[in-house]
């Protein structure tokens, strides 16, 4: 090799640390394994089953020169699918901002956040109380403030837009298709902490483009809100929920009597929620709960000839709730009674039990 060429190849390897050196950053990889064993009965059939979840989320980031900070996040599922990837981008004090797919939102920090020993009560029997802003979960950015301190108390606000809020996964690097029936949709949310409370309120709204059904029927855009207050007090912790869920549908499209099962975002009726829990810290690893919930779905109706009817159901929820944990491994298990499922008060009763073990890595 002659010495022309060494100079050219010495110089190129220098060039290539120099640059690694300027976005220098790091990677880790995360994971967990649950096994599940559970049992559900409702209407005198019995079913037992036995699940398994394993997730692996690859992180990295790095810092720029001036501070601002980058970040990525993707967990792959069962099969090796992506069920969530995030990019998050923090300035020093102008907050951070985060997109991504299969993200929760804003919403995540708001709907059913009372305290719980494992799982919210959605996790038995699926709940619109679960459902609040999820149509933001996708394509959309989220930003962030930075916690305002202010007479003792920290604030953070979280606001988000999709241009297309209908909740559509895509793959990487792809962008969603144009939807006819959603178009654009908007998240506002504040979290208020001042010693052992917390407060948080929460509103979602996206654009209903549905042409109308028929000359009786009314079009409205989808609203959801949601807002809680949480208090701690040593091992003790308490807590109070409410959410509200309007999807817009008209009830023309849906079934509206009480002995039916309802569909959510298409049934013409408005879901709210009301949740109460308390949770104990038995030590430092083994804690307890008790979660309440009233789900009721008031019957609407759009058209100008509509006779007003009381078709009102709640869907009502007892849980109990434990958990274990001793270094990387943790035992959890939950029972949930469910009243009127699906607000049907024709179904049958549910008791529903889980028993989880849990390794993480």
């Amino acid at each position: 090799m002659n010495n022309f060429k060494k100079i050219g190849l010495t110089a190129l390897a220098g060039s290539l640390v120099t640059l690694g050196s300027a976005v220098a950053g790091e990677m880790s990889v995360s994971g967990g394994i649950n096994t599940t064993l559970k049992f559900g009965k409702g209407g005198g059939n019995t079913s037992r089953g036995i699940g398994s979840d394993k997730d692996v989320t690859f992180s990295g980031g790095g810092e720029l020169d001036n501070g601002t900070t980058f970040s990525m996040s993707t967990t792959l599922a069962d099969n090796y699918e992506v069920s969530g990837s995030t990019t998050t981008i923090t300035t020093p004090s102008l907050g951070s901002f985060q997109v991504g797919s299969s993200t929760g939102s804003a919403a995540g920090y708001y709907d059913e956040e009372v305290p719980q020993a494992y799982e919210q009560a959605s996790d038995g029997i699926e709940t619109p109380a679960n459902k609040v802003g999820d149509f933001m979960d996708n394509n959309h950015v989220m930003y962030t403030s930075p916690t305002l301190e202010m007479m003792g108390a920290s604030i953070t606000v979280r606001a988000g837009y999709s241009p297309q809020a209908n909740d559509g996964a895509v793959a990487d690097g792809g962008q969603p298709t144009y939807n006819e029936t959603y178009g654009s949709g908007q998240e506002l949310g504040l979290t208020i902490g001042y010693e052992g409370l917390t407060l948080g309120f929460y509103g979602a709204e996206r654009e209903n483009m549905t042409p109308l059904q028929s000359a009786t029927d009314a079009v409205r855009d989808e609203f959801n809100g949601a807002w809680y207050a949480k208090y701690t007090m040593g091992p003790v912790s308490i807590g109070y929920s409410e959410t509200y869920f309007d999807a817009g549908a008209t009830a023309a499209s849906s079934a509206t009597t009480a002995n039916q099962a309802k569909t959510r975002r298409t049934a013409g009726g408005i879901y709210e929620d009301e949740q109460m829990s308390i949770a104990f810290n038995v030590n430092d690893n083994m804690s307890i709960s008790y979660t309440t919930s009233d789900e009721t779905y008031d019957t609407q109706d759009d058209a100008k000839t509509a006779v007003t009817t009381d078709d009102d159901v709640t869907e009502s929820i007892d849980a109990i709730q434990v958990a274990y944990s001793m270094g990387g491994m943790s035992i959890k298990a939950y029972n949930m009674e469910v009243t009127n499922p699906s607000q049907d008060d024709n179904a049958a009763d549910q008791s529903i039990t889980e028993i989880a073990l849990g390794f993480a890595f």
